[in-house]
């Protein structure tokens, strides 16, 4: 085993399930630790401070959504990755509106949610290479020390919040399909919602408000302009 890859903390009740996500994660180099209740998940994170947190959305107690609000209300920032049945649509948008980093739905195969973990803590160690500083209009991204300002204010941003407006940025007046931006930054296009997207524009939207230099362009996709959103 590789400790250097980490601890990763699964939060799930179905003890089956949790126990072939541990072998699958630890035979890819982590170290896990189970909670089964929400609480003790919610506990867990800070007590364990884990790499990552793999996290059921319909846990007895604390539900997966709640618990993730509540770490991001505390300023924990710890990567999360939800599991989802598939009709939980509304959960699951809810989830990464509230600062998830990916989600999963249930049926999946364990290489896949191994394939999703390495992806989700690849992104957030992404802003340490020195990509540097970017500003359009009144926004300002530093890649390195993981801050973004309006007018010189700052404002909180998930990792993968910050690298969608930063690749934006970087190559503003250039519009981008969704699969692009999914290859781009999320790491891969396969299996996934395309629709992500467009909840995490739709967040960066909400934390710029009028300042926001992303653009929809109708029938392909967005871009980044100093004219501001539309």
């Amino acid at each position: 085993m590789n400790p250097r890859k980490g601890l990763v903390l699964i939060v799930e009740d179905d003890a089956n399930i949790a126990a072939l996500q541990r072998l699958y994660l630890e035979r890819d180099g982590y170290r896990t630790e189970i909670a089964q209740d929400g609480t003790a998940g919610f506990e867990a994170v800070a007590r364990l401070a884990p790499a990552a947190v793999v996290l059921d959305v319909g846990l007895p107690g604390m539900d997966g959504v709640t618990l993730c609000r509540r770490l991001r209300e505390r300023g924990d920032w710890t990567p999360v990755l939800l599991v989802t049945a598939r009709g939980d649509e509304a959960d699951r948008i809810l989830g990464l509106e509230l600062g998830a980093d990916d989600y999963l739905t249930k049926p999946f195969s364990p290489g896949e949610l191994v394939a999703r973990v390495n992806a989700v803590l690849r992104r957030g160690a992404r802003p340490a290479a020195g990509r540097g500083a970017y500003e359009l209009g009144r926004v300002r991204v530093d890649v390195d020390r993981h801050t973004v300002h309006v007018d010189g204010v700052p404002v909180e941003f998930t990792a993968l919040e910050l690298s969608l407006l930063a690749h934006l940025l970087e190559h503003r007046d250039r519009v981008f399909t969704r699969a692009q931006l999914l290859e781009r930054v999320w790491g891969d296009a396969a299996h996934r919602d395309q629709r992500v997207v467009d909840v995490y524009v739709s967040q960066i939207r909400g934390k710029l408000g009028a300042a926001s230099p992303i653009r929809t362009v109708r029938g392909v996709g967005y871009g980044a302009t100093g004219n501001g959103a539309a």
